[in-house]
């Protein structure tokens, strides 16, 4: 309880910062470059022009990703368990940019907020990533920190540079790190709780069955406070939970006994 106490609390306290910096440099969202995925209407929600959020309901979704970073953050430390210290603590970290950034995003439709939407998602992405062939490949955390910081590295140049690769590049990386989770880390984990990888693999494909029938504009109403791409957070945040629980779930190899 006082988990979730304390991450309800952070995510208030971080949406009222968010709201402060939107009301610093808002509402006139035209003097910005504009986010790129402008030219495809960026989602179904219609902007409330001249409003200090455009897309409220896709805004305020993004902080179920806030919660669950918090969450995770706030966690109990045990020693019986391989995911904890400052592993377990990026992780929750990274959901919370994700939150925050699409919240940037879907507030303002500025190509600075597209940067830090796309940016959470690299740094989630990056790790699930290096986490899986850290485990896969024994490599120690020095290894495995270096393939991280190199596969964001050319991530977030590509985003600066190509910004229109963002969705590809984050869906390829994804695809490749939950494969190998999968398929090569995943047997190596000792009594890990593979139906949890599973839940939140589920949560991952409907999420993305509802982002393509909102981004398709498939199943649209854009005046309505119930939006496809706010399910689309909202089931990425529970994704996430069920990634963490997966992972945490994973036990220390028993030491051999001496002979």
């Amino acid at each position: 309880m006082r988990q979730s106490l304390g991450a309800i609390l952070l995510t208030i306290v971080t949406a009222v910062a968010a709201l402060a910096i939107l009301h610093a440099l808002g509402p006139d969202w035209t003097q910005f470059p504009p986010a790129t995925c402008l030219a495809t209407h960026c989602f179904c929600e219609a902007p409330h022009t001249d409003s200090l959020l455009l897309q409220p309901a896709n805004s305020w979704s993004s902080f179920g990703f806030v919660f669950v970073g918090f969450w995770i953050m706030l966690a109990p430390r045990r020693s019986e368990t391989v995911f904890a210290g400052w592993a377990a603590l990026w992780f929750g970290f990274t959901a919370v940019v994700i939150g925050v950034g699409s919240f940037l995003l879907h507030a303002t439709l500025t190509l600075w907020g597209q940067f830090y939407d796309v940016l959470g998602m690299y740094l989630l992405s990056g790790f699930l990533l290096a986490y899986a062939v850290q485990r896969w490949r024994s490599w120690s955390n020095s290894a495995a920190l270096a393939l991280y910081l190199a596969v964001c590295a050319i991530l977030i140049a590509l985003l600066w540079i190509i910004p229109e690769t963002r969705r590809w590049l984050f869906a390829a990386v994804l695809a490749v790190a939950l494969a190998v989770e999968l398929v090569m880390a995943r047997p190596l984990r000792q009594n890990v709780r593979v139906s949890l990888f599973g839940y939140g693999l589920l949560a991952n494909t409907i999420a993305f069955g509802i982002w393509i029938l909102d981004n398709t504009r498939t199943l649209c109403m854009p005046d309505s406070l119930l939006q496809g791409h706010a399910a689309w957070h909202l089931l990425g945040a529970i994704a996430v939970y069920f990634n963490y629980r997966y992972y945490h779930s994973e036990q220390p190899r028993a030491a051999p006994k001496a002979t």
